[in-house]
């Protein structure tokens, strides 16, 4: 890696997507802008997907960065979108793999059916457009997002959002449902720990007592969506309920959001709890 790294290293970055799943950026590219930035760990959490990880990992004992097997996850409950953070989860695990081949398969037949939908309003998206789009990574709605644009079906990526695709739209077709608690129970049982993702956005603190019970031990207080007074909060809310406290950028690209990789400066004591948790040595 021809970069020069900040010689300063003590911040963290835990929540990053890469072209596994609807970012834009290789794990390569993470890696180099990690290293430049000088971060001291990552953590690629691809939604229902870990295949970041062993390069990152490779790449990781070639800079000095810390990598931690990490994923992101949907769940639903009353029909809220709860995303869930897993980290330190053994990527290999029997039970995780087969669940995480059975979302991909879902998001795949689930693309195909929006598609339909999109050809049924007179919208003539090619379903070839949409996987070349995808290219390597688990298919979303911003992968057929970016085939109308490249179709010039819509003038921007917000209107394939707000004209079609959106939630409640005649071309949505729901995702694969899972309860709060079936993904906690996934993630621990692969070892790792389950964290509540950017809670500011979700707006869901009335839930938090009852996904405690069902197994949350985290939460995300540090985010790009968060301003200072909503990071304190979430601060409290984990010292009160006794939860592992972790932030980071949710970067997908300059493109599908402002957030920038090490933004918000993170302090490498989220990992440290991380570790805490779960009994590894620091």
């Amino acid at each position: 890696m021809l970069l020069q790294p900040s010689l300063n290293r003590k911040h963290v970055d835990l929540h990053i997507h890469t072209v596994h799943s609807d970012g834009t950026s290789t794990v390569r590219e993470v890696m180099d802008i990690a290293y430049l930035k000088g971060l001291k760990a990552i953590s690629i959490t691809d939604h229902d997907c870990t295949d970041a990880y062993p390069l990152a990992l490779e790449l990781g004992s070639e800079t000095g960065i810390e990598v931690i097997p990490g994923v992101e996850l949907s769940s639903e409950i009353d029909g809220t979108d709860i995303h869930v953070l897993g980290y330190y989860i053994d990527t290999e695990n029997p039970a995780f793999c087969k669940k995480l081949r059975e979302m991909k398969e879902a998001r795949y037949v689930r693309a195909q059916k929006m598609v339909q939908n999109l050809n049924n309003q007179g919208i003539d998206l090619r379903f070839d457009t949409v996987l070349s789009v995808a290219g390597i990574g688990a298919i979303g709605r911003p992968h057929i997002a970016a085939a109308m644009l490249k179709e010039e079906l819509v003038y921007s990526f917000k209107e394939a959002f707000d004209k079609y695709i959106g939630y409640g739209l005649p071309a949505y077709v729901e995702k694969l449902k899972m309860h709060p608690k079936e993904v906690f129970d996934l993630i621990k049982n692969a070892g790792g720990i389950p964290v509540l993702a950017h809670p500011g956005v979700t707006n869901v603190d009335n839930r938090i007592p009852e996904f405690i019970k069902d197994g949350l031990l985290g939460i995300e207080a540090y985010h790009s969506e968060h301003p200072a007074s909503v990071e304190k909060h979430y601060i409290r809310i984990a010292k009160k309920y006794h939860l592992v406290n972790t932030g980071g950028s949710d970067f997908h690209s300059s493109n599908h959001n402002k957030s920038e990789i090490g933004v918000p400066c993170i302090p490498y004591s989220t990992v440290k709890s991380l570790k805490v948790k779960l009994g590894i040595p620091i």
